[in-house]
């Protein structure tokens, strides 16, 4: 009876020690990926700082050309760029890390809060985008994979392969052409109302849209046919309910992950869409700040975005050794 008792007394043990090893292990996979990410923003913060000084003296675009050497080593001077390049990116870095970038050139404000004003418009248009996609995409991959090899499964499937062979220059310029220019039905730039994201979101989307649609596609079709998915339909329940209620929540899991990973994309696609658009966000006043050798507001938006895709990804690799213990314990 005794012995008996101390194995029911013991018997929770292995099971808080394995709790305790797990989230020792999550703890440490965390600190590992945030060191990653300091090394991830440090890197690219040095390579944006060392191709901005390759461009042109912005000293010679804020000067007139009749400007004598005389003012222009006097105002290099005033912004500090007569000092060494080492130097100026030690003083970089530390302003970085205050979250201190100078003041813009050309504005003659400080450099974050010309980016953070913008910010607000850039994250709207992807957040749109994004949205789109998902609402397009994952019917349509749902679709796809319960007609598999019909008319649906095909017509889709070209769908997604032009998607994702369109240029998304092109898409944004025909987009334009067609449902502002010959339709009138959308205007072709700005911002000012909800008709005006429609076709920046709509380029996006489409850009984004093929890979989350073909992922649901290909993980529904593998998941249709797992045992517990004949097991629901053996039971009686309709198929919507075993379609979305069973299939459809478990081939989320990866799109959800895909999602985290493709902010970067998103992004990136805004630097394109908000030039052909005048879009007014961050990424056309990187644009117009390249342009100007205002190396100031360039550092601090790709420092923004550098931060934001980082913590994206660190997000959701934190998410997916969450859910599977596997990735943690394999990493």
């Amino acid at each position: 009876m005794a012995h008996g008792s101390g194995r029911k007394f013991f018997a929770p043990q292995p099971s808080a020690m394995g709790d305790e090893l797990s989230s020792g292990f999550m703890k440490s996979y965390i600190l590992y990926r945030l060191f990653q990410a300091v090394i991830v923003i440090w890197g690219i913060s040095f390579i944006t700082f060392s191709l901005l000084h390759l461009f042109r003296d912005p000293v010679l675009i804020l000067l007139p050309p009749e400007a004598t050497r005389e003012e222009v080593e006097t105002l290099r001077r005033e912004m500090g760029l007569d000092r060494p390049i080492a130097v100026r990116y030690v003083k970089f870095l530390g302003g970085m890390a205050r979250g201190d970038f100078g003041k813009s050139f050309v504005a003659q404000r400080p450099a974050l809060g010309l980016v953070m004003e913008r910010m607000p418009m850039t994250l709207w248009l992807a957040a749109s985008g994004l949205l789109l996609a998902v609402i397009i995409s994952i019917p349509l991959g749902v679709i796809a994979a319960v007609r598999r090899n019909r008319l649906a499964d095909h017509s889709a499937s070209v769908f997604a392969v032009l998607g994702q062979a369109m240029p998304l220059f092109w898409l944004d310029i025909m987009l334009i052409i067609i449902f502002a220019v010959k339709l009138r039905l959308l205007p072709a730039s700005g911002a000012g109302s909800f008709r005006h994201i429609i076709l920046p979101a709509a380029g996006i989307a489409v850009s984004l849209l093929p890979i989350l649609m073909r992922l649901t596609r290909s993980r529904m079709i593998e998941i249709l046919s797992q045992d517990y998915i004949r097991t629901a339909r053996a039971k009686g329940l309709r198929e919507s309910a075993v379609l979305f209620r069973h299939a459809l929540r478990n081939a989320l899991i990866p799109v959800v992950t895909i999602l985290g990973f493709q902010f970067g994309m998103l992004l990136g696609g805004a630097v394109i869409t908000e030039t052909i658009f005048a879009w007014p966000g961050v990424a056309s006043l990187v644009v117009e700040s390249i342009f100007n050798s205002d190396f100031p507001v360039v550092q601090a938006a790709v420092a923004v975005f550098a931060l934001l895709i980082v913590l994206a990804n660190l997000l959701t690799d934190v998410t997916v050794a969450w859910l599977d213990p596997k990735t943690r314990f394999g990493s």
